[in-house]
């Protein structure tokens, strides 16, 4: 599984759950946890990317002779 679909199914079970914990704790939880997320997974995608490149260049530099 990966981290998008991760998070589908976090969003999905959150909502399930909101049916029956509606306090403000409940909401602090989202507002402080859940609302970063969209944000955060994009950056690590981003980030993600980044390092698979680095890594295919760092093994091209490695297997070629010097």
């Amino acid at each position: 599984m990966n981290l998008i679909q991760t998070a589908r199914e976090l969003s999905e079970q959150w909502h399930a759950t909101k049916t029956s914990w509606r306090d403000a704790k409940a909401l602090e939880f989202e507002k402080r946890y859940l609302e970063p997320l969209p944000g955060l997974i994009s950056k690590t995608g981003a980030v993600m990317n980044e390092l698979e490149v680095l890594l295919k260049k760092i093994r091209k530099d490695c297997e070629q002779p010097h």
